[in-house]
């Protein structure tokens, strides 16, 4: 029954601190650290489609040297969709960014309003990655 008890009093603890607001100067150093990790990933991200491009245009390129008009068609279709995949993963990297830095930001508040904001950063990320699923799938 002491341990029952002792886990209640150890939720109730826990859910009192999650709302919590982070001292301001917290909140800027967590917020700085999202925004430069941010920067990395989407850098990353960035190079990452790069290269496949630059390879997808490698492909079209020994095509049209090898004079197949099927394999041209296909290596361009294929560069098309490469092209069409790095731009998705850039847009999603660039939301997930966006939203990491969001979330710290409502690290800020307190209460309500704290949850508030991480929903509405959230419904933000879930929005763009539906829009860049749409942009990638040509439905957009």
């Amino acid at each position: 029954m002491k341990t029952h008890v002792l886990w209640i009093l150890a939720a109730a603890a826990l859910a009192v601190g999650c709302n919590q607001a982070e001292s301001p100067q917290q909140a800027q150093s967590d917020i700085a650290d999202a925004q430069a990790e941010a920067q990395r990933e989407l850098a990353d991200a960035q190079a990452e489609a790069q290269d496949q491009m630059a390879e997808a245009q490698q492909d079209v390129m020994e095509a049209q040297q090898e004079g197949d008009s099927d394999a041209v068609a296909d290596a361009a279709q294929e560069a098309s969709e490469t092209q069409a995949e790095g731009e998705h993963k850039i847009s999603v990297a660039q939301a997930e960014a966006t939203h990491r830095v969001a979330i710290e930001k409502c690290e800020a508040l307190t209460g309500a309003a704290q949850e508030d904001c991480k929903e509405r950063a959230d419904q933000d990320l879930e929005r763009a990655k539906r829009n860049a699923d749409m942009r990638r799938d040509g439905t957009g």
